[in-house]
């Protein structure tokens, strides 16, 4: 009834400026006495055996969490770690602040519960993302979300991925490198081929040493890759990834497809996500857990807005799950419905916990 009410305003607004009111107001949160214990009480998801989960190295009380994009600069990972989320991963950031694609930039699809974004990195830069996320405690995982500058060269791309992973490896418990967003030109690219060994093998470098010096020891790395790859660009994305060492992948990034849609704002230039995605980004986990016999951990991301889509991603293979649209359509209590569905089904189909449904549909 409160997010209803809420949703009413907000969809009144430009989308981006409704996106930063929410952002700004969560990220006070924290300086709100009691704030963020109200936003337990209101979102926080109960604990279960079923329901804790284990992958990268790390604990979650739960598989569900939310995708980067929301909180580009780490300003907000307080409130929604309070809203209940398993993890958070905020960003994308990269070494320079810069300023993204020139507005209107971020669209509503109502009918198709979509969105499109060619945002492009809008960032505030490493640095002061690291001054955001200094004081954060976070109770669940944050996961830090890296990318290029736009001004930077494919074959100097390696140089800020290491960058930011320098400036903020004391500040997140895993980093995923994006190399799939389509808004940043030529950055899809960097999925294929000897710049994807180059940049990972570069990153899982840097992290080693990292690792070896500070405080937290050696912190999973992921990669993120977009829905749009060929079943062979797929394979070869996979075979890069394993044998660099990197610790999984994020399933996936938005979509250029327009597939099906019939909406005014169809055709705008970005990526798509939402209800469109789920079935395709489905088939990505499945096919990258069938070229990895499961050994390589997988999180879901892309069309999730109930029980069922997120319990069919970790069927098919995802260890955890990622939402983003889905919030902005449904508001917070999404989470709480989400992992005690996932509970639900674990428990009708005679599993112990999540981690034994993975990859099994």
């Amino acid at each position: 009834m409160l997010y209803t009410l809420a949703k009413s305003v907000l969809f009144r607004l430009d989308p981006e400026r409704a996106h930063h009111w929410t952002i700004d107001a969560l990220s006070a949160a924290p300086r709100i006495p009691g704030a963020l214990t109200a936003l337990r009480g209101l979102y926080g998801v109960p604990q279960t055996a079923e329901l804790a989960t284990t992958a990268f190295g790390l604990s979650f009380p739960h598989p569900v969490g939310l995708s980067a994009g929301l909180d580009k600069n780490g300003t907000a990972a307080e409130a929604f770690a309070a809203m209940g989320f398993g993890f958070v991963e905020v960003g994308t950031v990269t070494p320079k602040g810069q300023p993204g694609n020139e507005k209107p930039r971020l669209f509503r699809l109502k009918e198709h519960e979509a969105l499109i974004n060619r945002m492009g990195f809008n960032n505030v830069g490493a640095e002061a993302m690291a001054r955001s996320l200094a004081g954060c405690r976070l109770p669940v995982p944050l996961f830090v979300n890296i990318g290029k500058n736009k001004s930077t060269p494919n074959e100097t791309a390696f140089e800020d991925y290491v960058s930011n992973l320098r400036t903020l490896y004391g500040h997140g418990q895993a980093f995923v490198v994006n190399v799939s967003s389509p808004n940043t030109p030529g950055l899809r690219s960097l999925q294929q081929g000897d710049d994807m060994r180059q940049l990972l093998q570069s990153v899982a470098s840097a992290r080693d040493v990292l690792a070896a010096s500070a405080d937290g020891g050696k912190k999973p790395i992921l990669v993120k890759i977009a829905p749009d790859l060929t079943d062979e660009q797929l394979a070869d994305t996979v075979a890069a990834v394993v044998a660099s060492g990197i610790d999984g992948l994020v399933a996936t990034n938005t979509t250029l497809s327009r597939e099906g849609l019939a909406h005014r704002h169809a055709n705008e230039a970005g990526g798509l996500s939402g209800k469109p995605l789920r079935i395709r980004s489905t088939e990505v986990i499945r096919d990258v857990y069938r070229h990895t016999g499961g050994t390589l951990p997988i999180i879901g991301s892309g069309g999730i807005f109930t029980a069922d889509d997120a319990y069919e991603k970790i069927r098919a293979g995802a260890s955890l799950v990622q939402v983003y649209t889905a919030l902005i359509y449904e508001g917070p209590g999404l989470v709480r419905r989400l992992a005690e569905g996932i509970r639900e089904r674990v428990r009708a189909d005679g599993f112990n916990n999540v981690s034994e449904a993975v990859g099994r549909g």
